[in-house]
């Protein structure tokens, strides 16, 4: 059944195919359900419904509830039995009295990511402003300080955003044709602050026998605002009016981003699933990460991806030597290397919800995980199974 949605996140119409038969209730979900402070959108459908993603369902069942993120403590919503009731016993909402309503996801875990973090294409900072220098030829900046900028255009009282690259993301074709993209993250102490050692360069060897090398983007955070005091064809000047630590030359500014994320998503079921989207980082770990924490994908706007698709992480499945059928030292195996290997099918690790995309990279959070997650885990149709 297909039921047109308005989508805050996007501005636009979009449709979300929801079959009654996919809809599966957990065992102990009741008719009707009141909504508590502190609930989510994503934790309501997770508590009652097999697969959270299918909530629009919920909202379906509920056409007193006008916009689904406009749901608050005390609102009554149809649950199982699907049928709006009338009368005093119908389901009803109730007056907000003031109170913010629910959240569709725990967006208290997203904070740095939301406001601090953005992934920019080449031409972003290939261009950008940079600082070359600090008041009275000091080695740091802080707020109420003048910073020195080469290479910017813009009138005194314009107000930028201070940023320093964390990284770049490319992927290379695979040597063995049959294994995914391999997608690497430099880090960028490998270049010391230099822009034309972190400017991806082109060249013959983004071309190779098995395909071309992808340039994803460059991974900067966002730590200040600097607002311009003096402009000049060549170096001009800038107070430094807030920032988490200090500044340093080398640093860039760029635009401010005034809606750099959306407050408030739909979780969904995407239309289609790219080839090769895999977990490429984490935000805050080294080896693997769990829930309610972000991680960095390899896809982003350019290839479909939205803020609130929610997609099935799944860990490739290993390749094993049948030993049984193929003894070590027999002549069976020695003739036979091949069909000695078996390759496991792939095991599920958990869901991850899309909340800000870019170009070629997109961000997300993990809302459940049964196992940790690790970098190289690829996503798939939450409905299906690879």
């Amino acid at each position: 059944m297909l039921k047109k949605l308005l989508s805050v996140c996007t501005a636009a119409l979009f449709t979300v195919t929801v079959y009654a038969a996919t809809v599966e209730w957990v065992d102990h979900a009741p008719d009707r359900y009141t909504v508590q402070k502190g609930d989510t959108l994503w934790g309501i459908s997770a508590r009652f419904l097999k697969r959270p993603w299918h909530w629009p369902q919920i909202w379906q069942d509920n056409p007193q509830v006008r916009n689904p993120h406009l749901i608050y403590p005390g609102d009554e919503l149809v649950l199982r039995d699907g049928h709006v009731g009338v009368g005093a016993f119908g389901p009803h909402v109730r007056g907000s009295d003031g109170e913010a309503a629910i959240a569709p996801i725990p967006l208290s875990a997203l904070k740095q990511w939301l406001k601090n973090t953005r992934i920019v294409d080449e031409d972003s900072l290939r261009d950008a402003p940079h600082v070359v220098g600090v008041e009275e030829n000091r080695l740091r900046g802080a707020p109420g300080q003048l910073v020195y900028l080469r290479g910017l255009s813009a009138q005194p009282g314009t107000r930028l955003a201070l940023v320093r690259p964390l990284g770049r993301y490319y992927d290379m074709p695979p040597v063995d044709d049959n294994a995914p993209r391999e997608v690497h993250r430099q880090e960028s102490d490998a270049f010391h602050d230099s822009r034309p050692q972190l400017l991806w360069r082109h060249g013959p060897n983004e071309f190779t026998l098995h395909g071309n090398v992808r340039f994803l983007g460059y991974e900067l955070i966002d730590y200040g605002i600097v607002e311009v005091t003096r402009s000049s064809d060549d170096v001009s000047s800038a107070l430094v009016t807030s920032s988490d630590f200090e500044v340093r030359t080398g640093d860039y500014v760029l635009p401010i981003d005034d809606k750099p994320y959306d407050s408030e998503y739909l979780p969904r079921a995407p239309s289609k699933v790219p080839d090769n989207m895999r977990v490429i980082a984490f935000s805050d770990a080294f080896n693997a990460v769990g829930p309610r924490q972000v991680v960095a994908l390899s896809r982003g706007a350019e290839d479909g991806i939205e803020n609130g698709q929610t997609f099935s992480l799944y860990q490739y499945g290993e390749t094993v030597v049948d030993r049984t059928d193929y003894r070590d030292g027999s002549f069976r195996k020695f003739f036979h290397p091949k069909d000695a290997k078996a390759k496991l099918p792939p095991e599920f690790v958990g869901h991850v919800l899309v909340f800000r995309t870019f170009q070629r990279v997109s961000y997300g959070l993990v809302m459940d995980a049964i196992k940790p997650v690790h970098v190289g885990n690829f996503l798939h149709d939450p409905d299906t199974t690879p």
